[in-house]
């Protein structure tokens, strides 16, 4: 059931990044376009540049997150055995968890709510900033989604590795057999 969610989530998500980054491309290309060939620059592009790219870099922070791309040391973590490898990835997700719960979600929804009370406005646009920083707490969400399965998987697999280490044969790779390896999850 829950790679089922994972896999709708992981679609939308990719398409909305993409979406978000042509309009990106297009708004610049129309910016070069009117500043150097109509020589009268558009005074709205480059801020609506600085909004999609700042939607594109949380939300894509969030896909990576989904897909286990995110930043990590893996030098010291390989030197471990599978177990205690396990329970990095589970300490690395809880971490993520804990960091999208307190500074993505907490943090971004308290970011919003200040700008929105302000109505602090965008100068070209006009539009009101809180809609601009919801990025943070929505890509927040969708960092807690993927790091609670991450987390659960770990945690499964941490406790099958348990049970099975104390019952059965290992694979060449030293794991307990049928267990997948961080490639698999």
């Amino acid at each position: 059931m829950a790679q089922w969610i994972k896999k709708i989530l992981d679609c939308c998500l990719e398409v909305l990044v993409m979406v978000v980054t042509g309009v990106l491309v297009i708004d610049v290309l129309w910016q070069v376009f009117t500043r150097y060939v109509l020589e009268n620059p558009s005074k709205w592009t480059e801020e609506l540049a600085i909004f999609l790219l700042v939607w594109v870099a949380l939300l894509g922070a969030a896909v990576a997150t989904g897909r286990g791309a995110h930043l990590g040391i893996d030098y010291f973590v390989q030197k471990l055995p599978r177990r205690g490898q396990i329970a990095a990835e589970i300490f690395a997700f809880l971490c993520i968890v804990l960091f999208a719960i307190f500074v993505m979600i907490a943090g971004g929804a308290e970011l919003v709510r200040m700008t929105l009370h302000l109505q602090q406005k965008s100068p070209a646009l006009g539009v009101e900033m809180g809609y601009v920083y919801l990025a943070v707490p929505i890509s927040g969400f969708f960092m807690l989604l993927y790091g609670a399965i991450g987390l659960y998987e770990r945690i499964r697999a941490y406790l099958m590795s348990q049970s099975e280490a104390a019952e059965g044969p290992s694979d060449a790779a030293g794991r307990p057999e049928g267990l997948p390896g961080r490639e698999d999850l």
